[in-house]
Order: C-alpha cells, then structure tokens, then sequence
C-alpha cells in the first residue's frame, strides 16, 4: 500500500509518499504557505529536487491539490493517479486524554481535534484543515489520525498530574499531556531491536533533541514519563522555548516590561532557549560560536547539556535503571560534542561512552563493557505513521 503521509502546519505542509510493504519513501517535499510568496519542494528518492518559489497558496487546501498533482504528474510523479493512495496519514499534535492510538478519522475523530483546539491553539487548527483538505482533494481515500499524544497516555497519574487545585484537571483538563511521541513510539520499537530484544522487554531512556527536544522513560515498551508537559514549552531547553521555569517569571515580568502573560508566553516559546542566550536557535552556529570562545554560547551548551543529564538521572531512577540509552533528532542524532556533553559524568550509572564510536557516528556509541548501552537511532515518525495507516486501512 502506497501511504500519503502529511503534516501540516500552521504555514506549511510536509508530505512523503512510503510503500507500507517495503517502507521505502518514493518522494517527499514541502510548501511553505506565505501567500504569492508560497514556494514549493519536491524530491524523488534518487532524483534531483525541485523548488519553486514565488507561488501563491492561500490555504492548505490548494497546497494539497498541488501534492496530489505533482506525485501524480506522468514526468515527475511516482504514482499514475491518486487511486493508487491507499490511505493518508496526518500527524495530529495534540488528541488530549482521549486518544491512546492511532485513529480512522470521522467526523467524531474531526470533533475531538477541534475539542482540543485551546491545548495546542497553533498546532490543531492547521492538523484539522490539513484533514479536511485531503478528504476535499481525495474523496474516499481513507484518512488515518496519528496523535503525538496518545504514546505518552500510559503515564501512571504521579507523572501527568501537577500539584495544583485539583478542579483544574477535573474542568480544564490541566495535566502534563507530553509530545514527541510518534518519535519516541519509534524508537521504542527500533533500539530493542538495535539490542536483540522486544520492546517488552528493556527500559530505555530515548532522548529526542532538536530544535524542539524532549526526553521519554519507556518502561518495556510503555512511556512512563516525558519532559514536554500541558504544552511543548516545559522540560528542556530548545532551540526557541525555555523549558522548565519558574512560573512566577511570567507575572514578573508582566509588571516589570508590563505586558500581557500572552506575550510572556510567547517569549518563552519564540525568543527564549538558545536563540534567548545566544542570538541563534540552530546549535550548529552555537556549536561554532562556543569553538571561538563567545561565553554566552557556552554557557547555553552547559545548560543545555545539564538538562538532559538531570533528566536521565531522574527517569533512571523512575525506571529502576536502564537497558540503554537513545539519541535521535537533530541535534541527537548529528552533534558528536553534545552527546559527550550529556554523557560525562553519567559513568556512575553505568553509562560509558566510546569517545571514537561517538565521533564516528555509530550505531552503538557506548564501550563495549558499558552496563548501560548508548544508542544513537535516526527517528522516522513519517514511518511511523505510514505504519499504522497501513495497519489501520488495511483491518477496513
């Protein structure tokens, strides 16, 4: 089955189109929504990419359309018309405490994402017109909703609630919901294997660091705990977003730059983490800027590093040790100093880290006598959801 897989965003659309049976991506692309200044990518796997710019797409919904005629173009394309779609899969952000899995969306799976609009207000709204969009331009085509949210359902309440009036959780559903989960639902799957074993039966600790970054303890096979929490804003420093604060920095600041706690929290989701500290959200250009002695770019690497560390610490013990643990995402998965960063000092927890195996990028980055193993595992949540579209339309 040939799975259309897309993510959208509040101004842009990515796709990728993967044969379920062979898992092999046959294209992917973007369209970047900017009005008559919108642009457009598309990539064959093995060909040149494309890229136009100076488009105009004024909603996702002609985005859309032109993905559905692109991969279907008899020159360019990889299928000779939209039949050939079996299913279309949608990353959705947020499906609250409804949702412990992958759905077939209807229209009540279309009001639930709509219900959850004030939890994720920029993600949802975008995921549901993505939705409608394909179901306008591929009437029939079944549609699958894969939630970031559903993996991390199975955290114990100690770990969900937060220690406020407990009215809160019970009317406004206020509690740690936690995302990344299509990442981290992959890589509870592929690192066992990495090992030998079945999901069933390690305890991991996958750190998926990017621009957006969190952590997840997967207690065989089932998340336990997360570090993103009510919003993707708390748990680590990213590349936009501060991570844990204090909250009574937003009504400090209100006063002292007197603004609305709206432009507070925009602050702290926009203009803080790295770009914050430093002037740039890319750690690359971080990574540079420390080499060449800037203090303030250090320093965000210490902090940055120190975060995760604490987090590893805490979900070890949560876990009551650990099998291995996972590096992924961007940052995870390319920056060689950053995984040294995080590592030293781990040792005492039975994490050793091969500093040559580290800078050679390899599968399994630990010394071969380390009780701990440390994984480095490219995520695919773009299979990930091809993987359970295919599942999902092929039970109809």
């Amino acid at each position: 089955m040939k799975v259309l897989v897309i993510n959208c965003g509040s101004s842009s659309v990515k796709y990728q189109i993967i044969d379920s049976e062979t898992e092999e991506m046959l294209c992917k692309g973007l369209c970047e929504l900017y009005g008559d200044e919108s642009t457009f990518s598309y990539e064959r796997t093995g060909a040149e990419k494309l890229k136009e710019t100076g488009l105009t797409f004024n909603d996702h919904g002609e985005a859309v359309s032109r993905i559905i005629a692109t991969i279907s173009d008899p020159e360019i394309g990889v299928i000779k018309d939209a039949s050939e779609i079996g299913g279309i899969g949608h990353r959705i952000t947020h499906g609250g405490d409804k949702y412990t899995k992958s759905v077939l969306i209807d229209e009540d799976v279309k009001a639930a994402i709509q219900e959850f609009i004030p939890l994720a207000p920029l993600h949802n709204p975008p995921n549901l017109i993505g939705v409608e969009a394909a179901e306008k331009a591929m009437p029939g085509t079944p549609n699958v909703a894969v939630f970031d949210t559903s993996f991390h359902q199975t955290m114990p309440p100690e770990a969900y609630m937060y220690a406020v009036p407990y009215e809160y959780y019970e009317d406004f559903k206020v509690r740690k919901y936690g995302f990344h989960g299509t990442s981290h639902r992959f890589i509870s799957i592929e690192a066992p294997a990495v090992l030998g074993k079945k999901p069933e039966d390690v305890k991991i600790i996958s750190c998926h660091i990017g621009s957006g970054a969190s952590l997840c303890a997967i207690d065989h096979g089932k998340s336990i705990d997360t570090t993103m929490g009510f919003s993707p804003v708390g748990g680590l420093v990213m590349g936009t977003r501060s991570g844990d604060i204090d909250p009574t920095i937003v009504t400090y600041l209100m006063d002292k730059l007197d603004l609305t706690a709206a432009e507070v929290l925009n602050i702290f989701n926009k203009k803080s983490g790295l770009v914050g500290l430093t002037g740039d959200s890319d750690m690359r250009y971080v990574d540079d800027m420390a080499e060449k002695g800037d203090d303030k770019a250090n320093l965000a690497l210490r902090m940055y590093a120190r975060r995760v560390k604490g987090y590893i610490g805490d979900y070890f013990v949560q876990l009551g040790g650990a099998d291995a643990i996972v590096f992924t995402a961007g940052v995870g998965e390319h920056d060689e100093g950053m995984r040294a960063m995080i590592c030293d000092g781990l040792e005492i927890l039975g994490i050793h880290l091969d500093p040559e195996k580290n800078k050679a990028g390899e599968t399994i980055l630990s010394t071969d006598d380390s009780p701990v193993k440390i994984l480095l595992v490219p995520t695919n949540e773009e299979l990930m959801i091809a993987r359970d579209t295919a599942e999902i339309v092929s039970a109809l």
